[in-house]
């Protein structure tokens, strides 16, 4: 059986979510381990906690694909005295290598925010911010310019409009979301929604891209209490499915996807990366 190179894996990443498309402010790409080294498995999951790392190290896995970074800011030691350090210097001991494509997945036109106008059924789908020429020539990557199928957040139009509370149950349903919130907005609530923004995880900054866009909802993870305020009101209604279950779903798929990729290399989602928020006692 052929060896199987972190290398050679790590091109189908970036040719899944092109490393151009991350924001500027983003820690993305192989952020520990050895491009020569041979690789037998492969964990995606959304973020990596304790819980998470015991499992790659117990499952025996070489790359643990992570969609949150980690590290996501500059680190000045790494140490036990602190979680981020425990976690890195355990993955490290047991030769487990960490990628992340982060915002260049969320963009990607196989992407996360895609992926969500996909299960949404939406048509005439495109980027809420198209990522511009200077970005994709700055950066030096060999694919060159980007497709106007690439960048930030995503819009589109439903084929059968609804209303904002049954939009919120049906997305909520797709993705195993058991809560959701809304912020209804100038009778939003009782009109039928038909153009529809979506941006993945902490997504309140598309707010006003999506008003732009002339739409009358905006679905996302999570926003802040003035970014919901200006919602109400700019007339654009709200839905929050929580960052976990807004970002987690895609990355099941990656591992769906990636599965059967390479002979002799098992690919499968985490199964303790969970939702930290619960229901009050």
């Amino acid at each position: 059986m052929p060896t199987v190179v972190l290398e050679s894996i790590l091109q189908t990443l970036g040719e899944i979510a092109p490393l151009r498309l991350a924001e500027s402010w983003d820690n993305v790409g192989l952020l520990v381990g050895d491009r020569r080294a041979s690789v037998n498995g492969v964990m995606t999951c959304l973020t990596i906690t304790p819980e998470v790392v015991e499992e790659a190290v117990r499952c025996k896995v070489s790359l643990l694909v992570t969609h949150h970074p980690l590290p996501f800011k500059p680190l000045s030691r790494i140490t036990t005295d602190s979680s981020s350090g425990q976690m890195l210097l355990r993955l490290i001991r047991h030769e487990i290598a960490v990628y992340s494509a982060h915002t260049a997945f969320d963009s990607s036109r196989t992407g996360i925010n895609a992926s969500w106008a996909n299960l949404l059924g939406l048509r005439d789908v495109r980027p809420l911010n198209v990522i511009s020429d200077s970005l994709a020539c700055s950066s030096g990557m060999p694919d060159g310019l980007p497709s106007t199928d690439e960048g930030s957040g995503r819009f589109g139009v439903l084929d059968d409009p609804c209303s904002l509370g049954e939009l919120a149950r049906r997305a909520a349903k797709l993705v195993g979301a058991e809560r959701m919130q809304v912020v209804e907005s100038s009778g939003i609530d009782k009109l039928p929604v038909q153009k529809v923004a979506i941006a993945c995880g902490s997504g309140g900054s598309m707010l006003a891209a999506a008003k732009r866009r002339g739409c009358k909802v905006l679905i996302t993870g999570e926003a802040t209490f003035h970014t919901c305020l200006e919602a109400k009101a700019i007339g654009v209604g709200l839905i929050l499915l929580g960052h976990y279950h807004s970002e987690r779903f895609a990355m099941q798929r990656l591992a769906e996807q990636l599965s059967g990729e390479w002979e002799g290399v098992a690919v499968f989602a985490s199964q303790c990366d969970v939702d930290p928020l619960k229901d009050g006692l």
